[in-house]
């Protein structure tokens, strides 16, 4: 399997980055996307971790990452598609219904 990371959830880690680098650094910016992206990448090795929401998007899965972040996707066949990443309380399940495949 290989994970691939949607434009929405591309421009969530670019957004997610210009914001850390203005509160902290950007060398804390770039260990925190580094941790998160990588983390992302180990999906492949046990895919069906995190919660099921279904009845957001169907097969959906929600996993929290480092208490601040909440990371939404969904496996398929050959592919974890990382639909989005949410920072700091963002609401995850309004914007993700509204993208329904």
């Amino acid at each position: 399997m290989r994970v691939v990371f949607t434009q929405r959830a591309v421009r969530q880690l670019a957004r997610l980055h210009s914001y850390i680098s203005e509160r902290a650094s950007e060398a804390a910016a770039d260990g925190y996307i580094q941790r998160l992206t990588t983390y992302c990448e180990r999906f492949e090795i046990f895919p069906e971790r995190g919660m099921r929401r279904d009845d957001i998007l169907p097969g959906l899965r929600l996993i929290g990452f480092e208490r601040r972040a909440t990371i939404a996707f969904v496996v398929e066949a050959e592919t974890i598609v990382i639909e989005g990443v949410f920072y700091g309380g963002q609401d995850f399940a309004k914007r993700l219904s509204s993208h329904r495949r």
